[in-house]
Formats: structure tokens, C-alpha cells, sequence
């Protein structure tokens, strides 16, 4: 599908599944990394020594990103593919009749909105050197203003909206120069997210992003110069921004 891609949040759930997935399909990997220890990257890496590339990764940190383009740079000049997928969830209980924790707010918005804008500006040279130009971020259907039913959630829906907007806006630039940006929602996923195994979530990680590359995959048999800035769920269904 792609030669190689840049994928953040690698470390489980869905990053982790699209490393993998991509990995299968031969393209060369670097995953960022945000926890110290991964035993499931590094199992990767034994099986994909010289596909994978792992980097310790703080998107909500602009040395970290700085650090990742640097190493990243030693090895490749170009990536066709950059996933922004690291976010976290923060409170999901507290309505505006309730006492909300600001800070935390400020922490979520940070990582998942302004943790991608870092991405994306950073790695811009070499999105846009690579042949795909493709980026991926993604968001949720928790950021749809259009079907929001939520009376809670503040930080993540919020962050997820912005992100959105976000994406619309880098598309707006780099599509005259052959740019590619989809919005997706990965489903609800059998995550750590609300700091336990969601259960009774409908699909595993790998399902979801076996599905998320298929949607990729159909976006790159189409010109860029006809794509309009998507924002769908993991089966390719429109979602309204």
C-alpha cells in the first residue's frame, strides 16, 4: 500500500494494530513510542528488524517531536504516510453543573489536538517528499458537533473538534501540492483508554485498523486534486463534521 509510514501512539490499541498491519504489508515503520517499556513493539521489532523503526515519542511536547523528526531524518528523507493517532481521554463524567477540571482540559486539548498540529507541521518536509502525501488523523465521532448527544466529555469532544477543523485546514494548504487528509473514526475499540480493557467495546484493535487501511488504501487509488477532506468511521461512512 505505502512504502513507509509514521505512526504515533504506537504503543497499544490501535496505533499498535496499524504498525503491525502495515508491517505485513512491507512498509517501513516508525512507530512512536510513549511508554518506557513496550513488550509488544519490541516483539515487533524482532520479527521486522529492519522495517521498524521505534522512537520515544511525546507528542504533546515540541522537543519530542523535534527529537523524533531528528532521528527519523538519519534514516529517510521521505514518508508516504503519517498516522496521528496518540490521544488520551481525560474526564467523561463531569457536565457543566459539576466542578470541571480545567487543567486536565488544557492537558487533553494538548495532546490531541495541538500532539497532531506538532506531528503534521514537523513532518510536513517529508509527508510531502513522500509519493502517497497522505495523512491520516485519527478523531472520533465524539468530535462530530453535528451528532453530538453527549452533556459531558468536554475535553476529549472538544479536542476532537478541533482536531478536526485542524485537518480541514491542512488540507486546504497542502492539497494544491498533491496532499492527501482523511479524518477517521476507528470505532469503538477494545482499548485501555478509560485506564481499563473496554470489553464491551464491538470491535478488537486489529479489526478496526485492518479497516482503517482499507479506507486508506481506496483513498490513494483516487487523485489527490479530486479528494475532498474526508471525515468518516472505519468502514468509510460519512460522518457530519
Amino acid at each position: 500500500m505505502v512504502g513507509s509510514a509514521f505512526v504515533t501512539g504506537a504503543d497499544r490499541g490501535v496505533g499498535l494494530a496499524l504498525t503491525g498491519a502495515l508491517l505485513a504489508e512491507g512498509a517501513r515503520v516508525f512507530a512512536g513510542q510513549y511508554a518506557a517499556e513496550v513488550p509488544a513493539l519490541q516483539r515487533l521489532k524482532d520479527n521486522y528488524a529492519d522495517q521498524l523503526h521505534v522512537l520515544r515519542l511525546d507528542i504533546s511536547r515540541d522537543d519530542s517531536v523535534a527529537e523524533a523528526l531528528r532521528a527519523t531524518s538519519e534514516h529517510t528523507d521521505r514518508i508516504d504516510l503519517l498516522i496521528n493517532n496518540g490521544a488520551i481521554l481525560g474526564d467523561i463524567k463531569a457536565t457543566v453543573m459539576d466542578s470541571l477540571n480545567y487543567e486536565e482540559m488544557m492537558t487533553v486539548f494538548n495532546v490531541n489536538a495541538l500532539g497532531s498540529l506538532r506531528m503534521s507541521q514537523a513532518f510536513m518536509p517529508l509527508l510531502l517528499n513522500g509519493e502517497s502525501k497522505c495523512l491520516v488523523n485519527i478523531s472520533s465521532e465524539a468530535g462530530s458537533i453535528g451528532d453530538c448527544r453527549r452533556d459531558s466529555w468536554y475535553a476529549y469532544c472538544m479536542s476532537k473538534a478541533a482536531l478536526n477543523m485542524q485537518s480541514k485546514l491542512i488540507h486546504n494548504r497542502i492539497k494544491p501540492l498533491g496532499g492527501r487528509v482523511l479524518v477517521v473514526h476507528p470505532g469503538w475499540v477494545q482499548t485501555y483508554m478509560q485506564g481499563k480493557l473496554d470489553v464491551g467495546a464491538t470491535l478488537t484493535p486489529e479489526q478496526s485498523a485492518g479497516s482503517i487501511l482499507k479506507v486508506i488504501e481506496a483513498r490513494l487509488k483516487i487523485d489527490a486534486e479530486h479528494l475532498a477532506c474526508d471525515y468518516v468511521d472505519y468502514e468509510d461512512r460519512a460522518l457530519k463534521w
